[in-house]
């Protein structure tokens, strides 16, 4: 790898940024090391992108000079989240993150990866996670066997994905419960509403 390799180039190179095999990306930090890069490495669904994430990822990018960014894949995020996320496919969110101002390379993190399979074949000079992510006594491990040390920064959106999303859902149960009291009997229609949010939360909506 080179200075004028497209991982260093101002535009997104999805074709370059983007990989998938893990021993690939252990290579490219390597080759990144002998350059005296210093890696950063960072993880996430990134669904619905919006200002908290692209502020989150520019101070992640501040603490090394390459940042590698881990996207859950959809059946990750559905397995976590819930049947109705993400809303956004795998696909697209990477490619977003890609068009991020100072993320390096982005890689998909699969539902049945093992555990911290990704930090362990980054080795990240700085790893850096919300406040929700590990507990202590897994930083701790973390910073003893996988990566320099552990960053921990707050969430930087004022509403998350999840509270949008389901205010969106809330809404919608709402407008159709109108539309539908039109044309139900009363002791129904008075129903609705709630019986919208049950069906929302029934079928696993967004938390």
């Amino acid at each position: 790898m080179s200075e004028g390799s497209g991982l260093f180039e101002d535009a997104s190179n999805f074709a370059q940024r983007f990989v998938l095999d893990y021993r690939r990306i252990t290579e490219i930090v390597d080759a990144l090391r002998v350059l005296g890069r210093r890696v950063v490495l960072t993880m996430g669904t990134f669904d619905i992108l919006h200002e908290g994430h692209s502020m989150y990822l520019e101070a992640a990018r501040s603490y090394g000079d390459f940042l590698i960014v881990g996207v859950d894949s959809d059946e990750k995020v559905r397995r976590r989240k819930g049947i109705w996320r993400p809303a956004v496919p795998e696909l697209e969110r990477l490619r977003m993150v890609t068009h991020q101002r100072g993320v390096g390379l982005v890689t998909l993190k699969q539902a049945d990866d093992p555990r911290w399979a990704l930090i362990e074949a980054v080795r990240p000079d700085v790893l850096v996670a919300t406040a929700d992510t590990y507990k202590t006594e897994e930083i701790q491990e973390l910073e003893a066997k996988y990566c320099g040390r552990v960053e921990v920064l707050e969430r930087m959106a004022t509403v998350s994905t999840s509270a949008r999303l389901r205010l969106l859902q809330l809404e919608l149960a709402q407008l159709l419960s109108q539309r539908l009291s039109e044309h139900l009997p009363e002791d129904v229609s008075e129903r609705l509403p709630d019986l919208m949010r049950d069906v929302i939360e029934e079928i696993g909506g967004p938390r």
